[in-house]
């Protein structure tokens, strides 16, 4: 055993308080926030951890898990997320360096997806004392089954985006003398298991934010690998993430309103999730919803780039009047890579740039309004397949995905041809990178519908002046889903590993 077995006293004593095992036996420092979270699971049933950014909340579980597994044999522990990625990179990770800097030598072979205990007469594995760790979709739900157990633990990271199905077989193994289930996510999405944990009298709830967060609060690093004060003071100076209000104006109830270093802030979505640890204002209006984009960076996480072939599709927004970088939004199929920046420059460097990225089999879509006309007449001379796009031509005879909507003109077709690449009603794949500025162009845009049925965008100076620039690396990769082509643009393609 891992433990001597005689030393009845203390492991009761560990039992009794999970804080102390942590503290001791795992040599692991927490803040008030993360011991609250330790004994809201060692005394309910289901936990509900909602977290702003590096937060500590993987850390957290990683703990949890530790504890579970080592003061309860024999156990199930059983860690999940939507992706690979996030169960077996990050999770799973986590533990086993935790396991491995452990005070006291905690026993079991850590692999790459578990960790597992044998006998120590035969030598084989102990069937009903593990921990292990996998992707939610690689578990069909009927197999939930085989994970009953007296004493389980079941922790979900990044539980927003697990589907209803696999809570529901989650549900079932839950009939443990001792069961336990934490869910752990970032609130973007208002919808799912994890967004009703937050109001259902079934879970104990709990809020991590960045602003509460030690680091920030001392403004110097006393937990490392956590959010720092630097890190949050960036984000109350980008535009569109806060807006600066009077104390007369503020309403910390109704909106989130804040007070930072004697300053009163009201918070946009981007800050709600990453910072506060609370949900979003998403409204019907919104075109793309934040939950799609965060699980489009996922999607993006799991690809390696140098597996993506396939034609370049590069949308291209060139600097003009008041604008200090032309961008670039390379896509491929239903990948796209990260967005470009370049410093003001002449045409003639633009469309070398150009010319250099799309080579031989790419196409290039250039916003021909301003400067870009000056480019694309360049490429045009050189013989290089380069498409003038206007985002105020007509749409006509243009539809979306189902065949139903229409559009008031190119501009709003191409962003919802954008919005159903992402749509995962619709089977959405594409993959996006991580980027905050795309995130929050993206996440800025509203629609209507117009009294003659078709879709209408707001205008783009509206965007500009909530975020205070051009949505300029939104419009380069809505360029990428321009309607007149000649031709399909093909799909991702993955090289064989073989």
């Amino acid at each position: 055993m891992r433990i001597n077995p005689k030393d009845i006293e203390l492991i009761e004593g560990w039992r009794s308080d999970w804080n102390k095992f942590i503290r001791e036996a795992l040599g692991v420092r927490m803040d008030r926030k993360q011991r609250g979270i330790v004994e809201s699971v060692q005394h309910n049933r289901r936990t509900s951890v909602r977290s702003g950014h590096a937060r500590g909340k993987d850390y957290t579980a990683a703990c949890i898990s530790l504890t579970f597994l080592t003061l309860y044999p024999p156990c199930k522990v059983i860690n999940t997320a939507p992706t690979g990625r996030q169960a077996i990179q990050i999770e799973m990770a986590e533990i086993s360096r935790i396991h491995r800097q452990a005070k006291i030598p905690l026993g079991g072979k850590v692999m790459n997806e578990m960790i597992q205990f044998y006998d120590h007469k035969t030598g084989k594995p102990i069937k009903e004392h593990y921990l292990i760790a996998f992707k939610a979709g690689d578990k069909h739900t009927e197999a939930w089954t085989g994970f009953h157990s007296p004493n389980i633990l079941v922790v979900v990271t990044e539980a927003s985006g697990i589907t209803q199905e696999t809570f529901d077989a989650i549900d079932g193994v839950l009939t443990g003398t001792l069961s336990r289930l934490l869910i752990v996510f970032n609130p973007n999405r208002t919808s799912g298991e994890a967004y009703q944990s937050t109001r259902s009298p079934l879970y104990a709830k709990h809020k991590l934010s960045c602003l509460d967060a030690p680091n920030v609060r001392a403004k110097k690093i006393l937990i490392p690998g956590q959010v720092d004060y630097e890190w949050v003071a960036e984000k109350l100076q980008k535009p569109g993430w806060v807006t600066r209000i009077s104390a007369e104006e503020a309403d910390p109830v109704g909106f989130h309103d804040f007070q930072f270093e004697g300053q009163w802030y009201r918070p946009g979505d981007l800050f709600l999730v990453k910072v506060l640890g609370e949900f979003p204002r998403e409204s019907e209006d919104q075109l793309f919803p934040l939950s799609w984009i965060e699980a489009a960076n996922e999607r993006w996480a799991e690809i390696k780039p140098e597996t993506v072939v396939g034609p370049l599709l590069l949308g291209c927004d060139i600097a003009g009047m008041g604008r200090d970088a032309t961008v670039f939004a390379p896509r491929y199929g239903d990948y796209v890579g990260r967005i470009l920046e370049y410093s003001k420059a002449d045409h003639m460097v633009s469309a070398g740039r150009i010319k250099n990225a799309i080579a031989h089999d790419g196409t290039a879509f250039i916003d021909t309004i301003g400067e870009g006309a000056g480019v694309h007449s360049r490429l045009i001379e050189q013989g290089v397949n380069s498409i003038s796009a206007k985002f105020s031509e007509s749409a006509e005879g243009i539809s979306d995905a189902t065949g139903e909507r229409e559009f008031l003109n190119t501009r709003a077709a191409c962003y919802w041809l954008l919005r159903d690449a992402l749509d995962p009603r619709l089977g959405g794949k594409l993959a996006l990178p991580p980027d905050d500025e795309l995130t929050q162009e993206l996440t800025e845009i509203h629609w209507e519908v117009q009294s003659n049925g078709k879709i209408k965008l707001e205008p783009k100076e509206d965007i500009k002046k909530r975020i205070g620039r051009s949505p300029d690396k939104a419009d380069a990769l809505a360029l990428t889903y321009w309607p007149h082509r000649i031709g399909g643009w093909g799909a991702i393609s993955i090289k064989s590993k073989r």
